[in-house]
């Protein structure tokens, strides 16, 4: 019978001990890895290469969520030219700028686009202001028939990215088509309560929109960050305007049945849609009551309010996530695989640029 010596013996305690921090060592690994690819950021990486750029930094808009019985809402205004996310607090404290901030050029172009803007939102707001001094309904008619226009333009864009291959924004596509059935049920009201009955007021709302179509479209083409504040301008507009109008009819409105449209689209069926606009504020934060024409108005009101919030986060390029992208049941799945490359542009003439980029350029670029 052989017997094992003491130093065999210890011998074999060295190698158990080694493979059993080998698989440990293997294990943590593998679970870094998937957790890694269970973090619902981990999308935002492409699903070919996964690269870690430390340069590129992502920001998130937020806004303050609005409670249900606030009757007044708060719009935050439009960021100066000379605030950027990189260099706020710098500016505050008196630091040094990164060297990756902003130049000079683009911040005369952001208070250009914002200069031009305004003058075109309170043109328009003169020329209502005279037509439609001591006629409320009509003037809400016309102003949804507006207001939603933007959100056709923008998708139409992007399909039209899509189809060239140049990017694939399938949150913005999201947020603005819900953007777009709000204000759509927003026009459905008015029109019930007889906003659309002069012809005048059809003919004026409907050529209108037809030229901001095609007006937003160029525009959006040429500076999606133009586009988005001069929706956020309009949009502020309306809040104040239904804000106005609330104050100044209150007691009248209390008094009268909200229509059957705005129950059906606040409080009954599938609030997917109502949800997804709200960028704000997380999926089912917000329940209406409808109980009068007052609330059908003050969810108006609000409605616009929470538009404002979006457009005013998508001007932060990169910024927009629909409310409904990532749940905590996403959190625990593996969706890496179904990942899209995207192409990080802006606007058409980056689009283009990047497009007929050499794909040595583009491999570098991964690196």
């Amino acid at each position: 019978m052989a017997v094992s010596s003491p130093s065999s013996a210890f011998f074999t305690v060295s190698i158990l001990s080694s493979v059993n921090t080998r698989i440990h060592t293997k294990a943590t690994c593998f679970n870094s890895e998937k957790t890694l690819f269970n973090n619902p950021l981990s999308s935002l990486f492409s699903s070919h290469h996964l690269v870690l750029r430390p340069n590129r930094k992502l920001y998130r808009v937020q806004a303050t969520v609005l409670q249900e019985n606030e009757e007044k809402v708060v719009v935050e205004e439009t960021f100066q030219s000379k605030s950027f996310p990189n260099n706020e607090e710098k500016e505050k404290t008196g630091e040094p700028l990164e060297s990756s901030s902003p130049g000079t050029l683009e911040r005369w172009a952001v208070k250009v686009e914002q200069t031009i803007n305004i003058a075109l939102t309170d043109s328009v707001i003169k020329i209502l202001d005279v037509l439609y001094h001591d006629r409320d309904y009509p003037r809400f008619y016309v102003l949804e028939t507006i207001a939603r226009v933007p959100y056709f333009a923008f998708m139409s864009v992007l399909h039209m990215y899509e189809s060239f291959g140049w990017w694939r924004r399938a949150d913005y596509l999201k947020v603005h088509f819900a953007e777009s059935w709000n204000e759509m049920h927003h026009l459905l009201i008015m029109e019930e309560l007889g906003g659309n009955a002069w012809w005048f007021d059809r003919f004026l709302a409907q050529h209108i929109a037809v030229f901001y179509y095609f007006m937003t479209v160029f525009m959006y083409i040429l500076s999606p960050r133009m586009a988005y504040h001069f929706s956020e301008c309009v949009e502020s507009h309306a809040f104040s305007t239904y804000d106005k109008f609330i104050k100044q009819e209150g007691d009248n409105l209390k008094n009268l049945p909200a229509p059957e449209v705005a129950v059906k689209y606040y409080t009954e069926g599938d609030l997917y849609l109502f949800d997804e606009f709200q960028t704000a504020r997380p999926p089912m934060s917000r329940r209406p009551k409808i109980e009068n024409l007052y609330d059908v108005f003050i969810n108006i009101r609000d409605d616009e309010a929470e538009h404002c919030k979006t457009m005013k986060a998508c001007q932060t390029h990169g910024s927009l996530r629909s409310p409904h992208t990532y749940t905590e049941e996403d959190s625990l799945q593996d969706d890496s695989s179904c990942a899209v490359d995207q192409a990080d542009c802006i606007g058409i003439v980056d689009c283009v640029k990047k497009s007929i980029t050499p794909l040595q350029d583009k491999a570098i670029d991964r690196t």
